[in-house]
């Protein structure tokens, strides 16, 4: 089972503000334990959302629309887990180290990904 774990953006990570470096290494230490115990696939921040871009469709038309965009939904990391339950995952996201950078109150979002066999369960019903 794979699970993302996902950083929401802050004011802070929007205007490029780098966490300090306490933060930084808490984060290193968490992903080495993540990959010492085999269930580590990838792991980022991601550049502010000034930095990106969406293609936005209007039917088979697609625009491109450059950042910054205003949602406060916006993701500013991630963590890509392989576990053998979604307790696993749960015992893993609860280590996860608290993201901001003051310590302020804030969550993180686990998501299960899609595997190949969930399309096909959904076929044969």
């Amino acid at each position: 089972m794979r699970f993302m774990i996902i950083v929401k953006a802050t004011k802070d990570s929007e205007a490029g503000v780098m966490p300090p470096e306490s933060l930084l290494m808490e984060m290193a230490k968490y992903h080495e334990e993540l990959q010492k115990a085999g269930v580590l696939l990838d792991g980022n921040g991601l550049q502010a959302s000034s930095k990106g871009f969406k293609v936005k469709y209007t039917g088979s038309k697609r625009t491109i629309v450059d950042g910054p965009f205003t949602s406060r939904d916006l993701i500013a990391g991630y963590t890509l887990i392989q576990t053998k339950t979604r307790e696993e995952a749960k015992e893993w996201a609860r280590r996860y180290p608290n993201p901001t950078i003051d310590g302020s109150d804030t969550e993180i979002e686990v998501r299960q990904v899609f595997e190949l066999e969930d399309f096909d369960k959904q076929k044969g019903k």
